[in-house]
């Protein structure tokens, strides 16, 4: 029912207004032309927070003094830009949106969409005017919470209005991946700008963009600021929080993927040259079923088998360890621990030779199998060297009465060689001086020799002692005379 504030006089006159607006869910306001006040419907006093037409103000002066009214963005209308005086000086207002709110508040209440309707009754001036509103609080909340929501997703993301392809929004992540500024992008269209490119079906993606449909997952080449593109994931969703029909394109990032690929390939492109070309014998077995993967040629070399014949058998076929136990053993170690150093092993080359290796083992993945890389050292000649040097040794040893004591002692050391020590420099004048020690003259006379003072002869000799480790000079001497100084030599 129209709450109505005129004349008695005029009640008539708005009987059939009172019938067309009672029904409506738009809310509507009448006017007469001077600025009062004469009606409104429940809907509009609603959109209003208010339960009489009275509150309303009365007058259009009294509306502005009890209701505030900003723009869509928030800046504060002058009164003579309200919609109930532009409706009075006969302006035309299709669908403006305006936020109100009490007088007095400073955050917006509602969202009005405002329009004008004119009437008269006899066709000449007109005797009422109307403002019909609608309540668009919802959806201008709606897209308020998307606009936050989509300006703080870190996820890259753009806008692109429906009718003209052209862009409307892109957010930070957008920005920050692509390092164009917003102005660079906004207004300019989508495929103006060759933003998207390398797509496994170019005119598909693109129909389906113009069409406004779901675009799955897809691949593509994103145009960055520099010219350059990136690799990234993107997908479309059609939204409607917006005021005009739009697409949502969203983007993952793969270039880091993408580098990361390409440097694991350049990595496993040297790794397999290494592998190739090591000059011991390399070999990857798949754990899960023990065959043989890779075999460098070194391998082939020590095993005697034809480059290529290994590849995809298992060690059991081609009959490569000698004593199955031993492996099983270290397989078993290395089940356990992911690695062997320096193990002796013996293997069975293609014509049957028992060859003794040091191995060594390492447990990897490869593609995301599990594997163990193993390393080969030929050792049997060294070890055969090993052998008849000591058989040597040992049977000259048996009859040694006619040998020296230095002999027999160094032919001992050869069967148990002492720890290796590291060489030791002495300066000039330290050679000189050990000379004369070891041809058993004092410090006196080494200083009368040499023509300095004792002292000096004192520190040369402290620092000989340190270098080749005694305290004694008896030690210097026997050090000395075993490397040939001094006049008394063995």
């Amino acid at each position: 029912m129209l709450t109505s504030s005129a004349p008695a006089d005029r009640q008539p006159e708005l009987r059939h207004l009172e019938q067309l607006m009672a029904q409506l869910l738009d809310g509507v306001i009448l006017l007469d032309p001077t600025g009062v006040i004469l009606g409104a419907n429940p809907a509009a006093l609603a959109m209003h927070g208010v339960d009489t037409v009275e509150a309303l103000g009365g007058t259009a002066e009294g509306y502005a003094d009890r209701f505030t009214l900003w723009t869509t963005d928030h800046r504060a209308m002058r009164h003579r830009d309200y919609p109930i005086f532009k409706v009075l000086a006969g302006e035309s207002i299709p669908d403006l949106v305006v936020e109100v709110a009490p007088a007095g508040e400073d955050e917006a209440r509602w969202m009005h969409q405002v329009r004008d309707v004119t009437m008269d009754v006899d066709g000449g001036e007109p005797d009422y005017l109307a403002i019909v509103l609608s309540d668009v609080s919802a959806r201008y909340d709606a897209q308020a919470r998307f606009d936050a929501m989509f300006r703080a997703n870190p996820a890259p993301a753009i806008i692109v209005r429906q009718r003209d392809m052209k862009l409307v929004a892109a957010n930070t992540g957008f920005l920050a991946l692509t390092a164009f500024e917003e102005d660079d992008l906004l207004g300019r269209s989508l495929f103006g700008l060759d933003l998207i490119d390398g797509l496994p079906d170019r005119a598909r993606v693109q129909r389906q963009i113009e069409q406004g449909e779901v675009i799955p997952q897809t691949e593509a080449e994103l145009l960055v600021a520099d010219g350059s593109r990136r690799l990234v994931l993107f997908a479309g969703q059609p939204i409607d929080v917006t005021q005009e029909d739009a697409l949502l394109l969203t983007f993952a990032d793969l270039q880091p993927r993408r580098d990361a690929e390409r440097s694991l390939a350049a990595s496993e492109q040297y790794l397999r040259a290494v592998f190739e070309m090591a000059p011991v014998a390399m070999a990857i077995v798949r754990t899960s079923d023990q065959r043989l993967t890779s075999i460098n040629a070194a391998f082939y070399a020590l095993t005697g088998h034809a480059a290529g014949s290994l590849v995809d058998r298992t060690v059991r076929e081609v009959g490569l360890w000698h004593d199955p136990e031993q492996q099983r053993l270290v397989a078993t170690e290395l089940a356990q621990g992911g690695a062997i150093r320096d193990r002796d092993l013996r293997i069975v080359t293609r014509s049957g030779i028992v060859t003794d290796c040091l191995a060594s083992a390492e447990a990897i993945r490869i593609h995301g199998d599990a594997c163990v890389l193993w390393v080969l050292q030929d050792v049997t000649e060294r070890r055969r060297s090993d052998a008849e040097l000591g058989a040597a040794i040992d049977e000259a040893l048996k009859d040694a009465s006619w040998l020296s004591r230095s002999i027999l002692d160094r032919l001992a050391s050869l069967r148990r060689p002492a720890p290796h020590v590291a060489p030791v420099e002495l300066s000039p004048r330290e050679r000189e001086i050990l000379d004369l020690v070891c041809d058993d003259l004092d410090d006196a006379a080494i200083a009368e020799r040499l023509a300095i003072s004792r002292n000096t002869v004192r520190n040369h000799v402290a620092s000989i002692y340190a270098k080749i480790g005694t305290n004694r000079r008896s030690g210097a001497v026997v050090w000395g005379r075993e490397r040939g100084m001094g006049s008394k030599r063995d």
